[in-house]
């Protein structure tokens, strides 16, 4: 039986709880990529981490929820930094592990994304996350 989501938030106490992408069918999709390990990073707006009350840290644990939001892995937060959208490298796009891993895939697919969050700049600033996967629930 699978381990319930206060199980694992005793195994990782104070763990950030969240699932990836703005749908359950990202949601999953990218959960999905975090546990084959083709997905070792994410970014967010800086708008809409301020927004935030809590928030991942270096060295700290994530417990990751698929679109049926249900935990599906742990994952922990190696870094943290700021960079534009525009500043982001074929290297980095290639971390998120999405589509075809190319620059102009991640600048489509991400420009989207953020128009659907309200709020879209060639300039605008992101938190750009890298993270290991510790465990598969």
């Amino acid at each position: 039986m699978p381990m319930t989501l206060e199980q694992i938030q005793d195994k990782y106490p104070g763990a950030f709880t969240d699932a990836f992408g703005d749908s359950p069918e990202l949601a999953s999709e990218l959960a999905t990529l975090i546990i084959a390990g083709k997905k070792v990073a994410t970014c967010g707006s800086l708008r809409s981490w301020q927004e935030q009350e809590a928030l991942p840290q270096p060295g700290g644990y994530s417990i990751v929820l698929n679109g049926e939001q249900q935990p599906v892995c742990v994952i922990r937060t190696t870094g943290l930094f700021l960079t534009r959208f525009d500043r982001v490298t074929p290297e980095m796009a290639m971390l998120e592990g999405e589509g075809d891993l190319s620059l102009d895939h991640w600048r489509q697919e991400h420009q989207r994304y953020f128009e659907r969050a309200g709020y879209f700049h060639s300039e605008m600033e992101l938190i750009f996350e890298t993270f290991q996967l510790v465990e598969v629930i």
